[in-house]
């Protein structure tokens, strides 16, 4: 027999097989030398009381054997011979595009500027250690895009956009953990995500797909306004009436590709912000009002939303355990953004603390049109390149400092590799962005208990948080407005806003040229 239930138990118990079923045999008077299995199906921390509890859904065989089924793929047809679909770009949202279009009997043609997840590694290092900055390789371009190498956070708030278990268990399928299915904020960690993507690029391959790496876009075959294919740096020419463009958030080329052929592209609100690192036990201590975490909790993560003047100061893209990784695209920038191993185990925590931006702050760059927003990101990163003495080396300020405009005498060592050089960060970031944020670090420190402290390093910016452009698109076919058989896709096209939800997206662009198709042969 099978029955669910849901509770609360302690940290230890929820880790604890035997534990787990002398708990439910006790609160549900079951024998527990019946019950043959607790399979947790959901699972959350409740950290608000000062003893921590843990929020569990269980299924609970009794006199049953529990078998642990594998996830398995879906049945893909060998699509070698099949109607070609143009894919540009191998992030979250082409990744999964891919795969639906297999699944949906069409073959797949992924172009990605960037290089495979191995090969990747070694501008990464460039980044670190020589400050050379690879424009087609870097933490936001190559396979498995930003999410690669940029943490593999898999909370989304978009379940109303599409099937996240479909989206998990392709994932499980590839080699994620089953838990990514379980936790309510999964996470699989960026030691563990290159050999997912590259069982997923497999998966592609084998059934038929093209994945073609180190091959840049340079421009979209536009006929009677619609797509026939697109040319790639070489010169070469790829014939197709469908492309999915999912070429994420900091493709700036491919932004201004499309103002220069008059494809409507439109300015959309951002937020930019700063990056700042704790250690992770004081954010756990502040989180679970402890002094040393338990064993058998997590490392804390904390969220947390302001209101400055009307303008929304919140945390992004929090990693607790994790590091701070340099993220430019091009020469001549700084960008930071932070990611967790799966085990969180760093000792250093770090959060982008972001301000909302809004579409007249970009009209000092009125100029540059719908790139406006772009304009105004490239500026405030390309500062703070020359202050940081045109290196990969990061502006910093001790928080506090941060808060009443003081230059900080010294900064310790952070999780930043390329290294810190100590700026007043209100000569990098506009002054409006630089208030706001002075204010909001006051109010998180009444509201987080420890929080605002000059032991925390300020690291900026953190400005690549969503896309600065957004390429409008038809509500119902997904279609570009203008341009037939185009599928703006994904965080790029300002559809999405992170792996789950970029993937979900991708999918669904799939699945309207599958639909588009089958009326057209019906």
């Amino acid at each position: 027999m099978q029955q669910e239930f849901q509770f609360q138990v302690k940290p230890k118990v929820a880790q604890d097989q035997e534990l787990l079923k002398l708990f439910v045999a006790k609160k549900n008077r079951i024998d527990k030398c019946d019950i043959n299995y607790v399979e947790i199906l959901k699972r959350s921390v409740d950290a608000r009381q000062k003893n921590i509890k843990i929020n569990l859904r269980v299924r609970v065989f009794t006199k049953e054997k529990f078998i642990d089924k594998q996830v398995d793929l879906p049945k893909y047809g060998d699509v070698s011979n099949a109607k070609e679909v143009i894919v540009i770009g191998a992030g979250p949202a082409g990744l999964f595009a891919a795969l639906k279009l297999i699944e949906k009997g069409f073959k797949p043609i992924v172009i990605e500027r960037g290089k495979n997840v191995r090969d990747r590694r070694r501008d990464l290092v460039a980044i670190t250690q020589n400050h050379i900055v690879n424009e087609d390789s870097n933490y936001c371009f190559g396979e498995g895009g930003a999410g690669t190498y940029s943490d593999g956070k898999l909370y989304t708030r978009s379940k109303k956009r599409g099937d996240v278990n479909n989206i998990l268990s392709l994932l499980i399928a590839h080699g994620a953990t089953k838990n990514i299915a379980i936790d309510a904020h999964p996470h699989i960690g960026t030691n563990k995500l290159p050999k997912i993507i590259q069982a997923i690029r497999e998966t592609i391959i084998n059934y038929g797909g093209i994945v073609l790496f180190n091959t840049r876009v340079t421009d979209i075959l536009i006929k009677n306004k619609e797509v026939n294919g697109v040319k790639i740096q070489k010169g070469d020419i790829i014939n197709a009436k469908k492309i999915i463009l999912a070429t994420g958030h900091s493709a700036r080329d491919v932004f201004e590709l499309l103002h220069q052929k008059g494809i409507h592209i439109e300015a959309k609100p951002f937020a930019l912000g700063v990056r700042v690192e704790h250690t992770q036990q004081l954010i756990d201590q502040i989180q679970y009002h402890c002094e040393i975490r338990d064993d058998f909790l997590p490392p804390a993560p904390y969220s947390i939303v302001k209101q400055v003047k009307n303008r929304g100061v919140y945390s992004f893209c929090m990693c607790p355990g994790g590091v701070i990784a340099p993220c430019a695209t091009a020469p001549g920038e700084v960008v930071t953004n932070g990611w967790s191993p799966s085990k969180r185990d760093q000792p250093t925590s770090n959060s982008g603390i972001v301000v909302e931006l809004k579409l007249e702050d970009f009209a000092p760059f009125k100029k540059f049109g719908p790139l406006a927003g772009v304009e105004f990101q490239k500026k405030i990163e390309q500062n703070s390149w020359l202050l940081a003495g045109k290196t990969q080396k990061v502006p910093a300020q001790r928080l506090v400092d941060f808060t009443k405009g003081k230059l900080s005498n010294n900064i310790p060592k952070t999780s930043y590799q390329p290294g810190t050089t100590t700026v007043e960060l209100g000569s990098v970031l506009p002054e409006f962005i630089y208030k706001t944020l002075q204010n909001g670090f006051e109010q998180f420190g009444r509201a987080m208990k420890g929080y605002l402290t000059n032991d925390a390093i300020v690291h900026a910016p953190e400005s690549r948080t969503s896309s600065p452009v957004r390429i409008p698109r038809d509500r119902q076919t997904l279609e570009h407005i203008q341009i037939k058989g185009l599928y703006p896709c994904g965080e790029g096209a300002g559809y999405a806003g992170g792996i789950i939800s970029a993937a979900i997206d991708g999918e669904k662009c799939a699945e309207q040229i599958s639909l588009v198709y089958a009326k057209k042969y019906k």
